[in-house]
C-alpha cells in the first residue's frame, strides 16, 4: 500500500437526504462541518498533535451538491508558521451514474498546534516538493499576509469607535 505523504489527506463521503437542506441540496452547514473535520485531520496528522481552528477564509460555494453524490474532500498543509498551519481544502462532486466530476468547493484553514495544556506547540516546517506545493506554499504566505493586514486593519477600526 502506497501512503500519501503527512501533509495531504483525502475523505470521501456519500451525501444522503438527512444532509439536504430545504431546496434538496446538501446543506451548506453540513459541508462546513465536514471541511473542519477534514481540516482537523490533515492539520492533527502533519503535527502529530491536537490541533484547534483559529480561522477559515475564502470558503466558496461554487455550485450545490446534490444528495446522492459522492463528495471529495482533498485536503493539503500548504504553509507552517511556529504553531500554526494553513490548510488548503478543494471539493469535488462526483456523480455516481455518469461519473462527471465538478469543482464544488474551496477553502483554507488556519489550524495551531497545542501540547497537552492547550498552548500553542511547534509543528515541524513545511519542505514544499513539486511544483503544486511550491505555488501553494507561496500563495499561502500572500494569504497570511492579507489575514495579518485585515487584523491590523480592523483593531484600528475598533480603536477608534
Amino acid at each position: 500500500m502506497t501512503q500519501a505523504p503527512n501533509h495531504e489527506l483525502s475523505m470521501t463521503v456519500l451525501m444522503t437526504p438527512d444532509m439536504a437542506n430545504f431546496a434538496g441540496n446538501v446543506h451548506g452547514g453540513t459541508v462546513l462541518k465536514f471541511l473542519d473535520q477534514v481540516a482537523y485531520a490533515c492539520a492533527s496528522r502533519y503535527a502529530a498533535r491536537y490541533v484547534v481552528t483559529v480561522s477559515v477564509d475564502q470558503v466558496m460555494f461554487r455550485q450545490p451538491i446534490h444528495v446522492g453524490e459522492l463528495v471529495t474532500f482533498l485536503a493539503s498543509v500548504n504553509h507552517t508558521g511556529t504553531s500554526s498551519m494553513e490548510v488548503g481544502i478543494k471539493v469535488v462532486a462526483e456523480n455516481i451514474r455518469s461519473q462527471q466530476t465538478r469543482h464544488v468547493n474551496s477553502c483554507f484553514f488556519t489550524m495551531v498546534a497545542v501540547d497537552d495544556n492547550r498552548q500553542p506547540a511547534p509543528v515541524p516546517p513545511l519542505q514544499p516538493v513539486g511544483a503544486d506545493a511550491k505555488r501553494r506554499f507561496e500563495q499561502a504566505l500572500l494569504r497570511k499576509k492579507l489575514r495579518q493586514e485585515l487584523e491590523s486593519r480592523l483593531t484600528a477600526i475598533k480603536a477608534v469607535g
